[in-house]
């Protein structure tokens, strides 16, 4: 289980192939210190076990379902990537429960200027966007996030300069994919409805 506060930001060192997956390699020395093999880190807000470390990465395997709903298989060297352990008990829930399970893509659309500040706009999928609701939340490739605008195939979210910049956020262009985690409320909410027809 998992925060939504991006502790670091670390950078891709190597995507090694192994069909029908890959080994993720990711260096940051500050979470190389503090982990352990078996280890689960959020990586752009999906949960991974780490399976090898040294003093400055840390190692992942990637199965086809990871790469197939994830843009952990866009990835190369050099890439960022926003980094998060999971949460001790005790400790404190700055952002909101996210479990590291990625329900799905969307796509950056649009982006308002307000000087520092910027409103992302992002296209997703109409089974997703159910699931969403204005001031409610949502992890962006990690990040906790509150939506703003929530529409069938559309929602939006507030950023500050701080997120911008302590984030994979900061650098995101038109186009791009990112990892969305709904809220588990709302999934639970869902699928008692639709239970319902059963």
């Amino acid at each position: 289980m998992f925060s939504g506060i991006v502790e670091s930001l670390g950078k891709v060192s190597a995507v090694i192939s192994e069909p029908p997956g890959c080994r993720l390699i990711v260096e940051e020395p500050n979470i190389a210190a503090a982990v352990n093999v078996a280890d689960s880190i959020a990586v752009n807000g999906c949960c991974l076990t780490v399976i090898e470390k040294n003093d400055k990465t840390f190692t992942f395997q990637c199965g086809p379902e990871t790469l197939a709903r994830t843009n952990i298989g866009q990835l190369i060297s050099g890439s960022p990537v926003n980094l998060e352990r999971a949460l001790a008990l005790g400790d404190r829930l700055g952002g909101h429960f996210v479990s590291g399970h990625i329900d799905g893509q969307a796509s950056l659309t649009k982006i308002d200027n307000f000087g520092d500040y910027q409103d992302y706009y992002f296209t997703v999928p109409p089974e997703l966007a159910a699931q969403m609701a204005s001031k409610g939340s949502v992890a962006v490739d990690g990040v906790s996030l509150t939506l703003v605008r929530c529409e069938k195939n559309l929602f939006s979210v507030a950023l500050i300069p701080y997120t911008l910049k302590v984030t994979t956020l900061g650098s995101r262009k038109i186009g791009d994919k990112v990892n969305i985690e709904t809220d588990l409320l709302a999934k639970y909410v869902q699928r008692l409805l639709e239970a319902k027809e059963w």
